[in-house]
């Protein structure tokens, strides 16, 4: 059985941020929360979701090929994903944000991933 991608705090806080972004309102949010695939090099910083469809998820996106941007995912379509040795996308239980979406573009973007 598959966990979920995330909490209801955490889905709280991704649909606060996407109801400001929404509103056009400039703002530089925390990620909320990153997943990870075990298997493979992907991962995602999430930092908010589409109160319009609930699933559309904006954040840093990182496919493991050294072009690490920010971008959208729908969560529906990571619930799907699996790695080479069939691992599904899973979140990062430890996962806590230590500086604004911005640092955390400006790093990968310097490292060709992303790197905490």
């Amino acid at each position: 059985m598959n966990l979920p991608l995330t909490t209801t705090d955490e889905r709280v806080r991704l649909l606060a941020n996407g109801r400001t972004r929404a509103l056009g309102q400039l703002v530089d949010p925390l990620p909320v929360v990153r997943l990870f695939t075990p298997d493979a090099h992907a991962s995602w910083l999430l930092a908010s979701l589409d109160p319009a469809d609930g699933d559309t998820a904006w954040g840093l996106i990182d496919l493991g090929i050294g072009m690490p941007a920010l971008g959208t995912v729908k969560l529906s379509d990571l619930a799907g994903i699996v790695g080479p040795r069939k691992l599904p996308v899973r979140r990062d239980r430890y996962f806590q944000a230590v500086r604004p979406l911005s640092e955390y573009v400006r790093l990968a973007e310097e490292n060709g991933s992303i790197t905490d």
